[in-house]
C-alpha cells in the first residue's frame, strides 16, 4: 500500500485533512495551483504526509471531487509527495441529531456496496481510510468489502451499540475517527459511544483532535493515559480550509465559518463545530504544554498515524 513517491518520513503525518491554507479539498473548483499551495503550506508546517479527506455530499459530488483530487495530485510532484492517500468520510454516517456533525443531513444514507465501489473507483486506488457508522452497515457487508480491499475502516459520527461495534470489528473495523467528537455535547453518563470505543481500545485505533476544544485538555489526558499502554492511539487535526489562516470569518462552499483564537471552526451561531483550523505543528506544541514527553508526542503524531493506515 506504500506509495513509492512518499519521502520525508520524519515529519508529522495527519490522517484527516479537509483543506489547508485557504484551500478546500472539497471545493468543486479546486485547481492545481491551489492544491500545490496547500501542500507547500503543510510541508512548511512540518507535515510530511496526509490523507486528503473528502466528506459527505451527494454521490455525484463526492465522486467528482475524488476524481479531481486524484488527477490534480497526479499532475504535481509536491502534491504526490504530501498526499499519501485519501480518506473518505461519509456518506454512511448517523443521521441522529448531534452525531452527524457538519455532514449534510440530506446526503447521509445507509451503507451500500454499489456506492462504495463507485467511491473507491473514483479514488483511483488511493483510498487508505474510510469512515462510516457501523449501525448503517447492516450485516457488515461494506466494512468487509473495504477491509478485503486493503482499506482501513473507521467508525465515526456513530452511535453504534457495543454489540454493533464488536460485529464491525469482526468484519474488519480497526479504527475510530476523532473520538469524542461527531456526537452530542450531552451524552448518557456511562453508556455512550465514547465509553464503548474506549472499552474496545485493544481492538481499535483511537484518534483524537488535540486542540483543547474538541476535547478539553484534562479529558484528553485521561483518554490518552488509558489508551497509550495499548499503543493504539494517534492525534489528527481534522483541519479544514481555514487552517493556517488564523482567526476570522470565512466562507468555503456551503459553510460560513468563524475561527476563534482557540483555532476551533464554529458555525456563525456557535452552535456546533465545523472541523478545526488546527495545524499539526500547534497540536505538537499543545501536547508538550499538557505534559507529554517528546517520545510520546512523536508516537502520537508521527509513527502511530502511519502505522494505523499502513503507510
Amino acid at each position: 500500500m506504500t506509495d513509492p513517491d512518499r519521502t520525508h518520513p520524519d515529519g508529522t503525518f495527519d490522517i484527516q485533512v479537509n483543506g489547508y491554507a485557504g484551500v478546500d479539498f472539497n471545493g468543486d473548483d479546486l485547481n492545481e495551483e491551489e492544491l500545490h499551495r496547500a501542500c507547500a503550506a503543510l510541508r512548511a508546517d512540518g507535515v510530511s504526509g496526509i490523507l486528503a479527506t473528502i466528506i459527505t455530499d451527494t454521490p455525484a459530488r463526492m465522486i467528482g471531487r475524488l476524481k479531481r483530487l486524484v488527477a490534480l495530485r497526479g499532475a504535481d510532484n509536491l502534491a504526490r509527495d504530501v498526499i499519501a492517500g485519501l480518506h473518505i468520510e461519509g456518506p454512511f454516517l448517523s443521521d441522529e441529531p448531534g452525531y452527524r456533525g457538519a455532514h449534510p443531513a440530506d446526503a447521509l444514507c445507509d451503507a451500500n456496496l454499489s456506492l462504495t465501489e463507485q467511491l473507491l473507483e473514483a479514488g483511483g486506488g488511493l483510498t487508505r481510510l474510510f469512515t462510516l457508522a457501523p449501525e448503517r452497515d447492516r450485516g457488515g457487508h461494506v466494512v468487509r468489502l473495504l477491509a478485503e480491499r486493503g482499506v482501513v475502516v473507521s467508525a465515526g459520527h456513530s452511535n453504534a451499540s457495543l454489540d454493533q461495534l464488536k460485529a464491525a470489528v469482526d468484519a474488519g473495523l480497526t479504527m475510530f475517527t476523532h473520538l469524542g467528537n461527531g456526537c452530542p455535547g450531552v451524552l448518557p453518563r456511562h453508556d455512550n459511544i465514547v465509553q464503548r470505543a474506549l472499552y474496545l481500545r485493544r481492538d481499535l485505533w483511537l484518534c483524537f483532535i488535540a486542540d483543547g476544544v474538541h476535547i478539553a485538555a484534562p479529558a484528553l489526558r485521561n483518554y490518552l493515559d488509558l489508551v497509550l499502554p495499548c499503543g493504539k492511539c494517534l492525534v489528527t487535526t481534522d483541519a479544514m480550509a481555514a487552517a493556517g489562516l488564523g482567526p476570522g470569518h470565512y466562507r468555503f462552499g456551503r459553510w460560513e465559518i468563524d475561527i476563534g483564537a482557540d483555532l476551533a471552526a464554529r458555525s456563525p451561531s456557535g452552535s456546533h463545530l465545523l472541523g478545526s483550523a488546527l495545524s499539526m505543528k500547534q497540536a505538537v506544541a499543545n501536547l508538550a504544554t499538557w505534559g507529554f514527553d517528546e517520545p510520546t508526542i512523536n508516537r502520537l503524531t508521527r509513527t502511530a498515524p502511519r502505522e494505523a493506515v499502513g503507510i
